[in-house]
């Protein structure tokens, strides 16, 4: 697992668009919220991403993005935006690149049944590559509002 005070990774993926985004895009720019999800369009994921999306003012007055990712491909993140109009940005991380540099793929379990999966994980990275904080296995519900306050602490 990540450590806080380090540095973050660096990382690139494509969004919901196919556009890539790179990690180093927002240094001495802006705060990176990188949360990583299970999958689009579950009650859950719908959950944080809506919750995200009602406060996303208030995270860009902090001058912060939100990006989300989730093993969903970009067709998903489309739908899955549109159907919610969510005002954030949905990595695709088809190939688990962003998921095993970020350690999130960890065993669950679910009605008895283990299976390795992506743990509900949030990152907080700060404008200079500092991780500030590494949240793995949050709860969906009031999560958002939670990451906002951390933010607010950092000013």
């Amino acid at each position: 697992m990540l450590k806080n005070m380090n540095p973050a990774p660096r990382f690139s993926a494509i969004d919901q668009d196919g556009q890539t985004i790179h990690s180093s895009d927002y240094l001495q720019q802006k705060n990176i919220v990188l949360y990583f999800y299970p999958k689009d369009d579950t009650p859950g994921c719908t959950i944080e991403a809506n919750q995200f999306t009602a406060l996303a003012a208030q995270f860009e007055q902090l001058d912060t993005v939100i990006l989300g990712v989730s093993r969903d491909d970009c067709d998903s993140h489309q739908a899955f935006i549109k159907k919610f109009d969510l005002q954030l940005r949905l990595l695709a991380d088809t190939d688990e690149q962003l998921c095993q540099l970020f350690d999130v793929i960890q065993e669950k379990e679910k009605n008895g049944v283990k299976k390795m999966g992506i743990v509900r994980s949030t990152f907080i990275i700060d404008k200079s590559g500092i991780l500030q904080h590494a949240l793995y296995g949050v709860t969906a519900d009031g999560h958002a509002q939670e990451v906002l306050d951390m933010l607010r602490q950092l000013s």
